[in-house]
């Protein structure tokens, strides 16, 4: 049940930025940054041949590449100097996210607060730089191999300079990247590396409603696919926005503690526990483990030899784990519900919770604790992502159903509807929490005034 409090569109009164000069210019700021974003993505890497990367893109079509390129908005395709985007970065916080909760010593880390925190940042950026290194280098080298129809080659002058070259040039632009979402979360507004991602997703979008648009004035997309697209998607928004704010929220109480004036009433607070604790994770995960034989296949072309067993195996593949064919999407349906359970364990610990429960002398009514408080945590916790489970397949293989059936290429797929929505509901409210910090702030200053008046 979602909870009133966390209702961002309730008492949000846009007159208040007017006044609010410090939120003003932190969304000035963040807007400033997200354009310098989109004029990195049309920056082509030194020895790159535009001419090429056209026909490159239509090849990579439907695999990994492109749904990466989605996540960049684009930058992939035009092999710019942020083609490799932020999620060199993703991977290597979510590897060691679960190595802190598998390793013993990176979960030591975790415990010792702050300082914890900052170091296994600093391995996350070092894990950063050495997957930008090895994807730049692999994507450098499949540039040297790709050649239009035409004979124009990718890379006008092929050799390891080049290679070294675009690692160097790919390592700085995710890291240069990175910089600016630490500049939009510190002086802008809203999560920085999640606005970038979304950024890049959402600037797709008007090119892909024009394309629709011109295919139902040309009679290629009938009318009525374009009305049921709109609802589908207006209907997911709402959707994912409901579900995503929906909590599980166990009420613990603390003993009653003495004070000089004498017994108090005993504290109580709420456990919040998400209807979907492990956001996007799963979706990302399944379709990346979906999508990488498609990768290798294309990037190998004409040298699979299809007479070859071998060849006829990843052409069988190919045909099998196409979008839209139900193999496909019952195995990305079972690897998000797998990642969703998985993902959660490594997430949320719920021994180490009532630990700290127990610590702090909380408790949950009716349940001991210890123990016993950590096996209905987890028993609360299975049945929570169960229904987080279905909802997110239902999101995700809603979109792949409809490709299926209508042949639009719906670029707008459930992964990138969880991120926008998510970050958009996120950025939200934190420019409620500051238009509030303002209110409460103007509150203070006149009742100062007035007491120093008195």
């Amino acid at each position: 049940m979602a909870s009133r409090a966390d209702n961002i569109a309730s008492n949000l009164n846009l007159g208040n930025f007017a006044q609010a000069t410090e939120l003003r210019q932190r969304i000035w700021f963040t807007i400033g940054v997200l354009i310098v974003f989109r004029f990195l993505s049309f920056v082509p890497l030194p020895g790159i041949n535009p001419l090429a990367l056209d026909q490159l893109a239509a090849q990579t079509q439907g695999t990994i590449i492109d749904l990466f390129n989605t996540f960049t908005g684009g930058a992939l395709a035009n092999m710019s100097l942020i083609a490799l985007g932020v999620m060199p970065y993703i991977t290597a916080s979510i590897v060691v996210q679960m190595a802190s909760a598998l390793h013993p010593t990176l979960a030591a880390l975790k415990k010792e607060g702050a300082t914890g925190r900052q170091k296994l940042n600093q391995y996350t950026r070092y894990g950063t730089v050495f997957l930008c290194a090895i994807q730049g280098w692999f994507l450098a080298t499949g540039l040297e191999s790709f050649a239009s129809s035409q004979g124009i080659a990718a890379v006008v002058q092929p050799g390891y300079m080049f290679r070294v070259g675009a690692v160097i040039s790919l390592v700085g632009g995710t890291m240069f990247l990175l910089w600016l979402g630490e500049q939009i979360t510190s002086r802008g507004i809203g999560n920085g590396v999640s606005l970038i991602i979304m950024a890049g997703i959402v600037a797709q979008f008007p090119t892909f409603a024009v394309n629709m648009f011109e295919g139902g004035r040309t009679g290629a997309i009938a009318p009525t696919i374009i009305i049921a697209f709109i609802v589908m998607v207006v209907g997911l928004i709402l959707l994912i926005s409901f579900v995503e704010r929906a909590q599980r929220r166990l009420l613990i109480q603390y003993p009653k503690r003495a004070t000089q004036q004498g017994m108090m009433q005993a504290d109580r607070s709420h456990l919040p526990l998400k209807l979907n604790t492990a956001g996007v994770i799963p979706p990302i995960f399944a379709s990346s483990l979906l999508l990488l034989p498609l990768t290798i296949s294309s990037f190998a072309g004409n040298s699979v030899d299809t007479t070859s067993a071998f060849g006829q195996t990843v052409v069988t593949l190919n045909q099998y784990l196409a979008h839209g064919q139900p193999i496909y999407m019952l195995l990305y349906a079972a690897g998000i519900i797998f990642f969703c359970f998985f993902y959660t364990a490594v997430v949320f610990d719920p021994e180490e919770t009532a630990d700290n429960l127990k610590r702090n002398g909380g408790f949950i009514p009716g349940i001991r604790p210890g123990k016993r408080t950590a096996d209905y945590l987890e028993y609360v916790l299975t049945r929570i992502t169960v229904v987080g489970a279905a909802y997110l397949t239902f999101v995700c293989v809603v979109p792949e159903y409809m490709i299926a059936q209508t042949g639009i290429p719906l670029f707008l797929g459930g992964t990138s509807l969880l991120i926008v929505v998510n970050v958009t509901v996120d950025t939200i409210s934190q420019v409620q929490s500051h238009l509030l910090a303002h209110q409460y702030g103007d509150l203070i200053k006149k009742a100062k005034l007035k007491g120093r008046k008195r």
